[in-house]
């Protein structure tokens, strides 16, 4: 009888953010490398502190409506990414999900796990049935990950984000709990 091997250890961890991440998320949010395909330029300090901030503020709110959080190493804890749960207002026990990690730590695998982790969140301690992203049309690697997760590419939004000075497309994924659960290693 074949046996199913343990899934990997995990190497990350999501935590809640505190003020002194507000340089360790400035190396992401304020990267050019990092914002390319974001909705939006590379964060100054002072900008990235604000985020920080309010991060800090979304977790103590009842109820809370977003899970902004530090993405870390489980061995060092050192922050590698920041990711963004927000319960979407529009539709029944659904949320959006977001992410990005510092370049150093692409490719390894860390986005598909981070994905991952949220995607356990969502669907377990908040009980969701639906979870959904958006890409730039050009990050083939988010499209990779995405997928890789488990998500099903759903459609284009045309003239979707304003972003460095031109309006751009984005290209959505949405994920249901029952194709999450049949993918999970049991």
């Amino acid at each position: 009888m074949e046996r199913r091997s343990d899934p990997p250890a995990p190497r990350l961890a999501l935590r809640e953010l505190v003020a002194a991440d507000v340089p360790a998320v400035h190396g992401i949010y304020g990267s050019e490398a990092v914002t390319e395909h974001l909705s939006f330029a590379p964060r100054s300090v002072d900008e990235v502190r604000g985020i920080v901030g309010r991060s800090i503020d979304s977790a103590r709110a009842v109820p809370r409506e977003e899970y902004a959080l530090a993405v870390v190493e489980r061995a060092s804890g050192v922050l590698v990414g920041f990711t963004r749960l927000a319960l979407d207002p529009h539709q029944q026990r659904a949320a959006t999900v977001g992410f990005a990690l510092r370049p150093e730590s692409w490719g390894i695998g860390y986005g598909r796990e981070t994905v991952g982790l949220v995607l356990d969140l969502a669907f377990g301690e908040l009980d969701l049935h639906r979870v959904w992203a958006a890409r730039a049309p050009l990050n083939l690697a988010s499209a990779r990950t995405l997928l890789a997760a488990g998500f099903t590419e759903e459609g284009r939004i045309r003239g979707h984000v304003f972003v460095r000075g031109a309006w751009r497309d984005s290209v959505t994924y949405g994920v249901l709990r029952e194709e999450w659960e049949s993918r999970r290693p049991r």
